[in-house]
């Protein structure tokens, strides 16, 4: 009787980290159970990618639709379409897209498939760099593990755990790691705007800009606002 792979529940959105992080664990022979959710975010767009992406790796991919919970979250640039998208502003440590609770609502959700199709773990790929966001720190995820491990206590035989491989690295040594998986940097979304083309002056879109220059690898990209 073969190992039984790892399944793996990867709260998915076709951007880059998680991009990467699902051809990080397709190649240590995950069952990959792809979880990307529609909580009303102007750039729901990033689902086309991340098809492209589980169509690519073989990997199964469910879109669940909360965007009513969107709803109840205005003032804000994701789900909220009365407040501009800003441009990426050094001088500004603004809130403006940021979703109270974003990862808090999510990895729950997450959680809740994971128990349901015995899954080993749920994966996020969060970084270094998203520190500054409080559900994206290390301490928010071990905290919220600990709570899983009580609410999930009765209803999962082993124990399914939270992790976040990438949580060490930065987003230009996440570039490094998806050129050595061989990601297709093309089939990644970052942009909050959510356009046709993804515009290159947000601020996820100057962190992936950025990113490329700091690794030292061609940006094929193609950004409305072609230079920065």
């Amino acid at each position: 009787m073969g190992v039984e792979m790892p399944k793996s529940v990867l709260l998915f959105s076709g951007g880059v980290e998680s991009t990467v992080l699902a051809h990080q664990l397709a190649q240590k022979e995950h069952e990959l159970h792809l979880l990307a959710i529609d909580y009303g975010q102007r750039h729901r767009n990033e689902h086309v990618f991340a098809r492209i992406t589980a169509d690519r790796l073989g990997a199964s991919l469910d879109v669940l639709d909360i965007r009513e919970v969107g709803g109840l979250l205005p003032g804000n640039s994701l789900t909220d379409r009365r407040v501009d998208v800003p441009d990426y502003d050094p001088a500004i440590l603004g809130t403006d897209h940021v979703v109270p609770n974003r990862n808090a609502i999510l990895l729950t959700v997450a959680f809740a498939v994971a128990v349901c199709v015995r899954a080993d773990e749920v994966a996020i790929g969060s970084i270094a760099g998203d520190s500054r966001t409080g559900d994206c720190t290390a301490e928010f995820f071990a905290a919220f593990n600990a709570m899983e491990r009580l609410v999930t206590a009765e209803f999962a035989p082993l124990q399914v755990t939270l992790v976040t491989p990438l949580i060490g690295l930065q987003k230009s040594e996440v570039i490094l790691l998806g050129e050595s998986l061989g990601v297709r940097w093309r089939d990644t979304w970052s942009c909050f705007r959510g356009g046709e083309t993804q515009c290159g002056t947000c601020a996820t879109c100057h962190d992936r800009r950025t990113a490329f220059i700091k690794a030292g690898v061609k940006d094929p990209t193609v950004y409305a606002e072609a230079s920065q």
